[in-house]
């Protein structure tokens, strides 16, 4: 196995770890000095292994403080690779700002209800690259197709209803949405459409923006929101705005026919649970699971080398302190 080391500096240590065997060999011959004799015949038979296993107590402890260094220079493993399974699509998020986006038929109303549920979604998208367009009675990209995600949803909290002139182009923010991802190399592209009304104004169609998502390859999900038949809509009076309830009018007909034109889907919630759960049916449809081959992050490898030092000078301690306690 090939091995990198995350602090190769610690190496320098070694010279120390030198410079200690040479000093213990050293003071070796210090301590132990040697006389001539004439004749060694009288120490036949004289054995002993004691200066041997005393040698060989110093030896586990440099053992073990080369497999220290070996420690504090972090080896990492960096030779293996593995198949990865990812999920990754890219999204465009079509949001209606529009003044009827401000009724209370959702808690606290149905923008703010709408922007707090799709930042949650796009929490969940780790591996994707979301945009967000915006309109009313006009359209524009509020954030490109991005994977930084904490930007993204930064912009998309401030979203605020009076950004462009009123009105509901859903033709204009389908087309401007396309524009923003037809390029895209993804092996999935969809735009998730949400609006509470009908298309008044724009100068593209919606079924011919839905035609040019579908050459694209693109599927769109359509989201209706608001509750069925009555809803308490913000309406300005010479006494500020106050709240009264109108009917909810939503072109679901043209919703479903854009979403099955692009083999995407529709969906109506009528309140904020009922969003969460249209979020949920699309984030579990939506997962395209791409195999890819990648190098495999390194890996720490320096535990098994501290645990063999450990058991070194465990060992070491044993020895001297038990079956060679009476060692000089």
């Amino acid at each position: 196995m090939d091995y990198t080391y995350a602090n190769p500096q610690f190496f320098w240590l070694f010279i120390a770890w030198l410079a200690t065997i040479g000093w213990y060999v050293f003071r070796q011959k210090r301590l132990n000095p040697y006389m001539q004799v004439a004749s060694v015949e009288g120490l036949k038979g004289v054995r002993t292994s004691r200066p041997i296993l005393r040698h060989g107590l110093f030896v586990l402890r440099m053992m073990a403080f080369a497999l220290m260094i070996l420690v504090l220079a972090r080896p990492q493993s960096s030779n293996r690779w593995e198949t990865v399974t990812t999920e990754g699509i890219d999204i465009v998020m079509a949001l209606d700002i529009s003044g009827s986006m401000l009724a209370q038929d959702f808690k606290p109303d149905r923008l703010e209800a709408a922007k707090r549920i799709s930042t949650q979604f796009i929490s969940g998208r780790t591996n994707d690259r979301i945009g967000l367009v915006v309109f009313s009675g006009e359209s524009f990209t509020q954030c490109p197709l991005t994977t930084d995600h904490t930007s993204l949803i930064n912009l998309f909290n401030s979203v605020h209803n009076g950004m462009i002139e009123d009105g509901t182009a859903i033709g204009l923010a389908l087309a401007n949405s396309v524009s923003r991802i037809k390029d895209s190399d993804a092996i999935s592209k969809i735009i998730i459409l949400l609006t509470d009304g009908v298309n008044n104004r724009g100068s593209i169609d919606p079924m011919t923006a839905a035609e040019i998502a579908k050459t694209f390859g693109i599927r769109v999900y359509a989201i209706g929101v608001g509750t069925r038949g009555m809803a308490p809509y913000p309406v300005r009076t010479p006494f500020g705005v106050q709240y009264q309830d109108m009917p909810t009018e939503i072109d679901e007909d043209l919703l479903k026919e854009i979403a099955k034109m692009t083999d995407g889907q529709y969906f109506r919630a009528t309140d904020n649970d009922a969003l969460v759960k249209v979020y949920e049916e699309i984030d579990r449809m939506e997962k395209s699971k791409i195999s890819v081959q990648e190098h495999h992050k390194k890996t720490e490898e320096y535990l098994k080398f501290a645990l063999v030092a450990a058991l070194l000078l465990l060992f070491e301690i044993i020895l001297r302190y038990t079956f060679l306690r009476n060692l000089p």
